[in-house]
């Protein structure tokens, strides 16, 4: 591997202008496909094989008038202060709205709160249900402000909520102070702008192509609309990095004397070898969503994987050649002196000398803090966005209170019964003793009346939850109508499904849940068997692993206390706390392993080159750090950087994702890389590097550590071609 990839740097180097022109050209065809191809983004979230996916889709072929599947809308009307709906002003003033609802664009259906009785019981709150074919996501920005401009002008309070009011979600401003601070640090690590340059220009066409062959793609397939801004994040990060670590060995290959082409190949040979394993490591988590069974999580993960994949070859084959046309600019005009002194130890070298002198003291200090940050993820609870968890001061979140100081909460949530009867002895009869059942059961507040298709083999019941859509109380009354449903089959022969947005939600999460654990054993054990290949190790890749499940556990802890229990959430931009996303534990377990894994790759390998060489164990550990802490402080600042920008967006999911990713990320660097490994690396000493031999003849040899490029292969060792 390390031969190889020293070849493919010095030929990227020689044939600079070849590569810049593949790499340019490409950059052009994918954003000509990303501004003709692109499609719409989906916000919706379903899981095939669900019973609430299932009765959606026999609703939609037995009873498409329904509208189940569609966007609905709510608008909350209020009467003035002092009045009711019983006063036939504010009964026209109603009349208007809802006339004005049904000519907005795409609506399909609305109801008259006169005609459907749908007014508070102190005549108070009036509540307009709208109806769309089309999903959220179709809906264009045109389509939701005439939601608005129906209630404008009229003197009562209006307040709107739904799915149908949630856009897609944006990148803005705040992600790019990421970009600035990771700009910083560069500057500060290289002390050289055009050294600082390299790793963000990489980085940006790396990207750059990934998000237009992901909007390109969306033209083909229905995408979700956080799946860009995953890959965004994403890949900013890695490209930043995976540049970051190859411009800093060539750097340092200059510095031994070597030519500028023999130090691009080195670079690559030995640093590229780190990123191309940290690279399938990052790959192999995300590609490794697909096997969960769940759609959007597969499109996310796949898009995520790809954009990795691109920042890897990216990083291997256009940074040797733009460090050709750099030439010296590299390591000239030093803006900070960083570094060590002459013939003094630098800072990484001191702390690791300082570590592995106390090194039980500072791992359990290490292991303790850990443990008392991941205290709160044993109150995690997980659940989807709805009204309730919009920003308090949204017309969203003022909906739901609305509906719930009129209704009662569980208005915000109710519950769609599917009666099939075509196989029903007595349909009619069914459909009675189904109501009759669901209204005894604890937790249910009303069942509507039933609501039947044209065939007359399909009713709707609509059950009232006493409780809202993100209450256990709701989830267990889903639990109890299913339980329920069996028995009545057997009394009637109808066959009984629940679903609606509050059920399917349900079930998601569930789905969720049950995939984690799975999901989990499947990355982690497919990377132990990288890192056992790359490292040549069983000790190394177990101390990665349980480092990694430290980390995790830890950056849960902190999500639930932001997120859940509202700790820190004004200094945040948090806007309302309530259950954790339910796709976060899965997609973070995801994400945050494969970046775990870099820092564990990029620190290790340099203790692993030392120790191949004939290095003691102990002085491989510190020479390691020597060599690597430097970068791999800078790599997990600039990281940490680039996902705290996204803490700020508007989008829930993709804040809630940003904080735990940047928690995360500076957890696992500065605790788990930077003061467990070399504690525990320190007291194993060379046992940290057993193998069976059994096993140690079956690995291949792929000479990540670039032992062979001690001696470079014959046909390499010739005058370099003048630069």
């Amino acid at each position: 591997m390390a031969t190889f990839l020293y070849r493919l740097g010095r030929a990227s180097f020689r044939r600079r202008w070849l590569v810049a022109g593949v790499w340019t050209v490409l950059l052009v065809l994918f954003g000509l496909g990303a501004v003709g191809l692109s499609g719409q983004l989906s916000n919706a979230v379903s899981i095939p094989g669900t019973e609430s996916q299932r009765a959606i889709d026999h609703l939609k072929a037995t009873f498409p008038e329904a509208g189940v599947g569609g966007a609905t809308a709510r608008v909350v009307l209020e009467a003035p202060e002092g009045q009711t709906f019983r006063n036939p002003a504010n009964q026209q003033a109603v009349e208007k709205v809802v006339a004005a609802l049904k000519d907005a664009p795409e609506v399909k259906r609305v109801t008259d709160p006169l005609q459907t009785r749908s007014i508070s019981r102190d005549g108070t709150v009036a509540l307009i249900q709208v109806g769309y074919d089309q999903q959220a996501f179709e809906l264009t920005d045109a389509d939701r402000a005439a939601l608005e401009q129906a209630t404008e002008g009229t003197a009562l309070g209006a307040e709107i909520g739904g799915d149908a009011t949630r856009a897609a979600p944006e990148t803005g401003a705040t992600e790019i102070l990421g970009v600035l601070v990771a700009a910083v640090v560069l500057v500060i690590t290289f002390g050289s702008l055009v050294a600082a340059g390299l790793p963000l220009l990489t980085a940006l066409v790396g990207v750059g192509i990934g998000m237009a062959g992901i909007t390109a793609a969306s033209g083909f397939t229905e995408l979700n609309a956080n799946t860009p801004v995953l890959a965004l994040m994403i890949g900013l990060a890695v490209g930043i990095d995976y540049a970051l670590f190859i411009v800093s060995r060539y750097r340092n290959e200059l510095a031994r004397g070597e030519t500028r082409e023999g130090a691009a190949g080195r670079a690559v040979g030995t640093a590229g070898s780190a990123v191309v394993f940290a690279g399938l490591t990052v790959i192999v988590a995300l590609a490794g969503l697909t096997v969960v069974g769940i759609p959007f999580l597969a499109e996310m993960g796949i898009a995520a994987a790809i954009t990795v994949a691109v920042a890897v070859l990216v990083a291997t084959t256009l940074l040797p050649a733009i460090l050709g046309f750099a030439g010296d600019k590299v390591r000239a005009g030093r803006l900070l002196r960083g570094g060590p002194k002459p013939g003094r130890a630098s800072m990484g070298e001191r702390w690791a000398r300082f570590v592995a002198r106390r090194r039980v003291s500072a791992l359990l200090i290490a292991v303790a803090g850990l443990a008392i940050v991941a205290v709160p993820a044993a109150s995690m609870q997980l659940g989807l966005p709805n009204d309730a968890t919009a920003a308090p001061e949204s017309s969203q979140h003022k909906a739901y209170e609305l509906v719930s100081k009129g209704f009662g909460p569980g208005a915000n949530g109710p519950l769609t019964v599917v009666v099939d009867t075509h196989a029903a002895a007595g349909p009619r009869a069914a459909v009675q003793l189904t109501a009759q059942r669901i209204g005894h059961l604890d937790g249910v507040a009303a069942v509507m009346p039933p609501q039947q298709n044209r065939t007359g083999d399909t009713t709707l019941l609509t059950v009232i939850p006493t409780t809202g859509p993100s209450d256990e109380a709701t989830e267990n009354l889903v639990g109890d109508i299913r339980a329920a449903a069996g028995t009545l089959h057997e009394r009637t022969g109808a066959d009984i499904a629940v679903t609606g947005q509050t059920a399917a939600n349900i079930d998601v999460s569930d789905k969720l849940a049950g995939a984690m654990l799975p999901y989990l054993a499947l990355i982690v054990g497919l990377a132990f068997l990288l890192l056992m290949l790359v490292f040549r190790s069983v000790v190394v890749p177990l101390k990665a692993t349980i480092g990694f499940l430290a980390s995790v556990a830890a950056t849960f802890g902190a999500v639930v206390a932001v997120f859940q229990w509202g700790w820190l959430a004004d200094a945040l931009g948090v806007a309302a706390t309530g259950p954790i996303m339910s796709m976060l534990p899965i997609l973070l377990i995801g994400v945050l392993f494969g970046l775990a894994m870099d820092y564990q790759v990029f620190l290790v390998t340099r203790m692993r080159e030392e120790y191949v060489h004939g290095m003691p164990a102990g002085e491989a550990v510190v020479s390691g750090f020597r060599h690597g802490a430097r970068v791999v402080v800078a790599a997990a600042l600039i990281m940490t950087s680039v996902f705290a920008g996204f803490v700020f967006a508007e989008d829930t999911l993709i804040q809630s994702i940003g904080f735990a990713l940047a928690v995360g990320v500076a957890v696992d660097a500065f605790v788990v890389r930077m003061t467990i490994v070399p504690a525990v690396m320190s007291l194993l000493g060379r046992r940290a590097w057993w193998l069976p031999r059994w096993l140690d003849r079956l690995l291949p040899n792929v000479d990540v550590e670039g032992e062979r490029l001690s001696e470079p292969p014959q046909e390499d060792r010739r005058t370099p071609v003048p630069v």
